[in-house]
């Protein structure tokens, strides 16, 4: 989670995992929109000596629906490509990595940057933009800030581009929660009466690192007619963003290891609402959810309508959600905040709709400002800056995202229904707080990787 290792084929491929995607109006530039799509979850820092980088053969890609149909009008595409500067050395880098051209830094990487419209009009941004080296250790990277700073490449039309490691910012205690539900904040009132006391959460993200492609681009950029909208009831004010990791369809493995791929690129990964493949789509269908476009999940709709955890949280904690546990209607609030947008009239002065087309998209309304003094638990706390308006790279989705399950968001569709008492303080126990190495207020906003010497061995 977010969506690190979340369903069976891709945990296998962790170089074309997409872990987390982020949508924000930018803060440091509210006229622009940042995106940001991470890769290759839970990275140990000390993985030499072939430590992590972008695949080769992978065709990374943000996606922007801006018609209401769950299909790109807009995406921005990567390739990557590595130079082995001495293949007779076994190192990463053979002495202080001091810029991004250094002679030392044996293996680099570079990228290429191309914007597609309309699904077939492509225009390279820029090619050969310098990935930053992986944060080794004061040695070897004894300024690492200064490197990645000099990753940030400016690009035409007031567009601005990262690609390269970054700190894991998404915290969840992954330990507890796939531990048969333990929430430790609520774990005296576990079915399993193995514990008598709460405990506070264990931040299993804490001091890993991930790769993150980060992309500030104007607004007009995105919107459907290059429109900057001002007003949040606007109803083309709202944009669909999801990420994508494709490869092609046949490889051949070579016994020198260097392997042939050929054929049309094919979907192996997607990420747009946190959390929908592990929590929402059942083990028998989310590899096929990782190779569908978002226009199709009204095939997975069954499965926002009456999630499991939904049924299992009065399993698992008796006598603490009965209300939830009599609720047996369709959940019309999960319908709307994960796959239509939540319509103007639901929550006073908002709405990201997107119309009946049922998609897992990111919805980000574009009117709406950043918010002077954020809440980390966005909409549902008078947020409306914070997800699920887009999502910020500190916002607590796994805490949103387990009360409105919980039943929280319900009474917005339904005003019968009664939230149990339990309702709004259940949470996995983080905060951004949890998070080590602290996020960056400007672009690209995640914080300073963690480096293979200095951090202890998870």
């Amino acid at each position: 989670m977010s969506s690190h290792r979340e369903a069976p084929e891709i945990s296998k491929d962790p170089v074309a995992d997409s872990t987390d995607v982020y949508a924000f109006v930018s803060p440091d530039n509210c006229d622009t929109v940042t995106l940001i799509a991470n890769y290759l979850p839970l990275q140990g820092p000390a993985g030499g000596p072939n430590f992590y980088e972008f695949g080769d053969d992978v065709l990374y890609a943000i996606h922007i629906d801006n018609d209401n149909d769950g299909r790109p009008d807009v995406s921005y595409e990567f390739r990557f490509q590595v130079e082995v500067r001495n293949p007779d050395s076994f190192l990463y880098n053979t002495g202080p990595i001091g810029s991004l051209d250094d002679p030392n830094w044996n293996r680099r990487q570079t990228y290429t940057v191309t914007r597609v419209e309309g699904g077939d009009r492509r225009r390279v941004l820029a090619q050969g933009l310098a990935c930053p080296p992986c944060n080794i250790g004061p040695l070897s990277t004894p300024d690492y800030p200064a490197l990645a700073a000099a990753a940030v490449h400016q690009l035409d039309g007031g567009r601005s581009v990262f690609a390269g490691q970054r700190a894991e910012g998404f915290y969840v205690d992954l330990g507890a929660i796939f531990d048969l539900g333990t929430l430790r904040p609520f774990q005296q009132l576990h079915v399993m009466p193995a514990f008598t006391q709460p405990a506070p959460g264990v931040n299993t993200t804490k001091e890993l690192n991930v790769h993150s492609i980060a992309l500030q681009v104007p607004i007009t950029d995105l919107t459907r007619g290059g429109r900057k909208p001002g007003d949040v009831a606007d109803p083309h004010a709202t944009i669909g963003v999801w990420t994508t990791a494709s490869r092609r369809q046949a490889r051949v493995i070579n016994p020198t290891g260097r392997d042939t791929a050929s054929g049309p690129f094919v979907q192996v990964s997607r990420l747009g609402n946190p959390l929908f493949n592990e929590v929402i789509v059942p083990m028998g269908k989310k590899d096929l959810w990782n190779s569908q476009p978002p226009a199709d999940d009204k095939n997975f709709a069954q499965y926002v309508a009456s999630p499991e955890l939904a049924k299992l949280l009065p399993v698992l904690y008796p006598g603490v959600f009965p209300n939830l546990a009599a609720y047996t209607k369709p959940r019309a609030d999960l319908l709307a905040i994960l796959l239509t947008g939540i319509p103007s009239g639901v929550v006073p002065g908002f709405q990201n709709y997107t119309g009946d087309t049922q998609a897992d998209m990111l919805r980000l309304n574009v009117a709406v400002p950043p918010a002077t003094s954020p809440n980390i638990l966005g909409l549902v706390a008078g947020d409306a800056a914070g997800f699920p308006n887009g999502r910020r790279v500190f916002d607590d989705v796994v805490t949103v995202e387990l009360r409105a399950v919980a039943g929280l968001t319900l009474p917005l569709v339904d005003p019968a229904f009664t939230p149990d008492a339990a309702t709004s303080q259940i949470t996995d126990g983080l905060t951004p707080a949890s998070v080590k190495n602290p996020y960056l207020t400007t672009f690209p906003y995640l914080g300073v990787p963690y480096d293979g010497y200095s951090t202890p061995s998870n």
